[in-house]
């Protein structure tokens, strides 16, 4: 942006602010703590530094500043510097000195950019040595050999003006053979911020401090009721540990006041620690995760730290919303995934932190934006952009930073973030100088703003990158900590730099899409990626429908399918591809578990039949709300139901099956296609069809009058036997009434009967019919299958009556034609030698 060339600056005030000054003192004190445990680290650093290409004049000595305490002092303070000397030369410098050197005040921010990138020792730029016994002497460097220093002096002695940024250099001075006198061989530059006294008008900062992880969470879960959830890694545990980033993300925040930026998915996954997660092994195993307590004391942590503290939370898993309106807004549903992943995101931190948090916020990589982004980050409800500066170019003739919020047209306005403030911690804060220099030129630049127009109020945002490594935090930590505790910031939430007056003369024209970053447009998703998601996400809506408990599968795959289009996918499209195919993948295997089992070929005779197919559910619930269809592939030959097709509803309990059955009529013989296909309510397909053929053999109206003409002689024939039984009993009876009627005669031959003695007779012979129906019953009467005509049973019944007392002849009772009341007349038995007709369904034996 463009500033002005120089600063009006201000006279030095007599009033001190002691508390200010200790505040400032226990900040600089862990570096200098840091600086007597840090040589293996900077020697590290030095030699990671030197370079095999030749080194000479200033360049001669690498110098690294390790730290400065304090990064912000006032008059009365002790500055302190240390640092660590490495000879890139071929030779020993001998007579070294280390001391200090105070430059000119720095006039914008563009000089201090220049100056943090110039190297090598510029007479004149970089001032005079600080005189005094405030300097290190060194006998001799030798090439290679790492040496320590550590320079201490008060304030005063550095000779300080006018509020301002001063360019504080530490160089080294020696000689060597080649050159045997003195100059100076290598200098390290910084910047010391100096406002020793309260501004008049503070600077509002707002610091985001975001909460954001990769994907970790797979949609699987184990097959049991509690659905333990099964992680891709556990790394995430390693980042929630104690050392961790995530750790030390939350320690270090709780104690800064910053506007905390939360994604809801790293919540949910945390909180899925809790209770018991497995980790995907490397063979496919899934094996029990250990992190159930830290993710507890994790969660415990952050929800004490962001207590009384803003919190944004960004739209479930952290959507890349610049891929989205450049390569998925025009594939059917992506958007409705925005504004889902938009709605769960409150109701997510609420759950685990029991805070109420702010979506009114969105946020675009690097803040880049055009004006699709725009469009796509607020068609979720968002009616606010974090943007960045570097994407808003103001126009040359402002000479100051404007402040944060920019309305940019549909009631939406675009939050700007300082770009040089927000970049100011993306190198490699592992190494001491880095991050020592890293916090000096983050604190002049913030001091720079506010002297740029002393008197007019702005409101600046910083919005670092987006997943910061734990020694990134604590640079950033320490840097914030100092900047809160200036004499020219005061902080501020982010929704109060949104809704701060906008400046007139700040930049409103978000740029076009020709004028995206081409370097971030490389690493965007495909339009591929939306496809696949939403590819899935239909298959689950025809999945879930079916569900008796829905949510158990809708709640994790849903969330699976937002973290398929992540921002933390970035620039790895091979593994986001490799996730969604695992979603994908998860669902397919739940989605086979409720099908049809395949059929073989049936054969029908006759005019009807019934044919079942089975449904079967693996799942560990119901489901409903399924429809089998059973269609005839040829309803001219046979018909299911009154049609082509027939339909049932299907509900089948977890892990049963269930047959349904079709009623089926032929219409002519041959081979008929049948096609058994599931489908939702909605009348969508569900899973693969089953295909099977069924014989049909005709049963014609000439085949069934030769059926019913070979019964009818069967029945004649029955009828036949069973009278010609009955007269053969008749006959015999009566001839065995004869017999006992000639015995019985009188001795006068009168012929009268002897009504004593008929009397007797007749009770001989009922118990000579008794025991004959008896022998009947046996299977050794008249009936027995082996004498059809009676003959056994006729002797075995004159037999009886010879062996009786006083067998008489026979009364009209015991006639020949009493019927089956008598023994040699039973009817035939119905057993397997019975010729008659069978009952309905009866098996007849012939």
């Amino acid at each position: 942006m463009a500033e002005a060339a120089d600063f009006p600056g201000t006279a030095p005030s007599p009033a001190r602010r002691r508390l200010r000054r200790v505040l400032a003192l226990v900040t600089g004190a862990p570096l200098l703590a840091g600086a007597c445990l840090l040589p293996a680290q900077g020697t590290a650093q030095a030699v990671q530094k030197a370079s095999p290409a030749q080194a000479s004049g200033s360049r001669t000595v690498d110098v690294s500043l390790d730290a400065l305490a304090p990064s912000a002092p006032t008059e009365g303070d002790t500055l302190t510097v240390s640092g660590t000397l490495v000879n890139n030369g071929k030779q020993p410098v001998t007579d070294a000195r280390v001391g200090l050197r105070v430059g000119a005040s720095m006039s914008s921010r563009t000089a201090i950019e220049t100056a943090a990138r110039t190297t090598g020792y510029q007479p004149g730029t970089d001032g005079m040595e600080v005189t005094g016994s405030y300097e290190e002497e060194f006998d001799k460097l030798s090439p290679g050999v790492a040496q320590h220093f550590t320079l201490s002096l008060p304030v005063s002695k550095l000779h300080l003006g006018a509020d301002g940024v001063y360019q504080l250099g530490v160089s080294l001075s020696g000689r060597t053979a080649a050159a045997p006198y003195e100059q100076v061989l290598g200098i390290e530059r910084t910047f010391l911020p100096w406002q020793p006294d309260e501004a008049d008008t503070k600077t509002k900062t707002t610091y985001l401090w975001p909460l954001i992880s990769s994907v970790h969470l797979t949609a699987e879960t184990a097959s049991n009721e509690q659905q333990t959830p099964v992680f891709r890694e556990d790394d995430l545990l390693k980042e929630i540990s104690p050392g961790g980033r995530l750790a030390r993300m939350v320690s270090l925040g709780k104690d800064l006041d910053v506007t905390w930026v939360i994604d809801p998915d790293l919540l949910a996954s945390v909180d899925a620690m809790t209770d018991g997660y497995q980790v995907e092994g490397a063979d496919g195993t899934p094996t029990a995760g250990r992190g159930q307590s830290t993710a507890k004391q994790w969660l415990a942590a952050l929800g004490e730290a962001v207590q009384d503290k803003e919190v944004v939370a960004l739209p479930f898993a952290d959507p890349d919303l610049a891929s989205l309106a450049h390569n998925g807004k025009n594939v059917a549903g992506t958007l409705s995934h925005l504004k889902d992943a938009t709605d769960v995101a409150a109701s997510t931190v609420e759950t685990v932190l029991h805070v109420t948090p702010d979506t009114d916020f969105a946020w675009p990589v690097e803040g880049a934006l055009d004006p699709s982004i725009v469009r796509v980050a607020t068609s979720a409800g968002a009616d606010k952009v974090i943007a960045r500066s570097d994407t808003f170019r103001e126009s040359e003739g402002l000479t100051y930073t404007p402040g944060a919020a920019r309305p940019i047209g549909g009631g939406t306005t675009a939050v700007v973030t300082d770009a040089a403030l927000s970049t100011a911690f993306q190198r490699d804060m592992s190494h001491a100088e880095n991050s020592s220099l890293a916090v000096q030129q983050f604190l002049a630049q913030s001091l720079m703003i506010g002297l740029q127009d002393p008197g007019k109020q702005r409101s600046i945002v910083v919005a670092p990158q987006r997943m910061p490594t734990a020694s990134q935090a604590e640079t950033m930590a320490q840097a914030l900590a100092a900047l809160q505790q200036s004499t020219w910031s005061q902080a501020q939430d982010l929704s109060d730099a949104a809704d701060a007056k906008a400046d007139p003369a700040a930049s409103t024209r978000v740029p076009s899409a020709s004028a995206y970053p081409s370097s971030l447009r490389r690493k965007e998703l495909p339009k591929s990626a939306f496809e696949d998601v939403e590819s899935t996400q239909s298959r689950l809506n025809k999945f879930t429908a079916i569900l008796t408990f829905p949510e158990r599968v809708a709640t994790p795959f849903g969330r699976a399918l937002d973290r398929g289009a992540s921002t933390s996918w970035r620039g790895r499209n091979g593994q986001a591809a490799g996730f969604r195919d695992g979603v994908a993948a998860s669902l397919g295997v739940l989605v086979q578990q409720v099908r049809l089992i395949e059929k073989s070929d049936a054969s029908l005779s006759g005019r009807s039949a019934t044919i079942p197919v089975t449904v079967q559910n693996r799942l560990l619930q119901g489901v409903d709300h399924l429809v089998l269809r059973l269609t005839s592939a040829n309803p001219t030959r046979m018909r299911i139901g009154e049609g082509a097709f027939e339909e049932q509803r299907v509900t089948v309990a977890a892990g049963h099956s269930q047959s349904v059955k079709f009623t089926t009529s032929a219409k002519a013989n041959g081979r008929a296609a049948v096609v058994a296909q599931l489908y939702t309510e909605d009348g969508q397909a569900y899973g693969p069809a089953v295909t099977f053929d069924v014989k049909v053999t005709e049963v014609t109206p000439t085949v069934l009058l030769v059926i019913a003409g070979g019964v009818l002689l069967l029945v004649l024939a029955g009828f036949r036997m069973y009278t010609q039984r009955k007269r053969a009993a008749a006959r015999q009876a009566e001839e065995a009434g004869a017999d006992s009627a000639g015995e019985d005669l009188n001795d006068d031959g009168s012929g009268t009967v002897d009504t004593e003695s008929t009397t007797g007779s007749s009770h001989d012979s009922a118990r000579t019919d008794t025991e004959n129906t008896e022998d009947t019953e046996d299977g050794r009467g008249s009936g027995h299958p082996e004498d059809p005509e009676g003959t056994e049973g006729t002797e075995g019944s004159g037999d009886s009556a010879d062996s009786g007392h006083n067998a008489g002849q026979p009364t009209a009772e015991s006639g020949p034609d009493t019927g089956p009341e008598h023994a040699g007349e039973r009817s035939p038995d119905t057993a397997s030698g019975n010729a008659g007709p069978s009952a309905t369904g009866e098996r007849v034996d012939r």
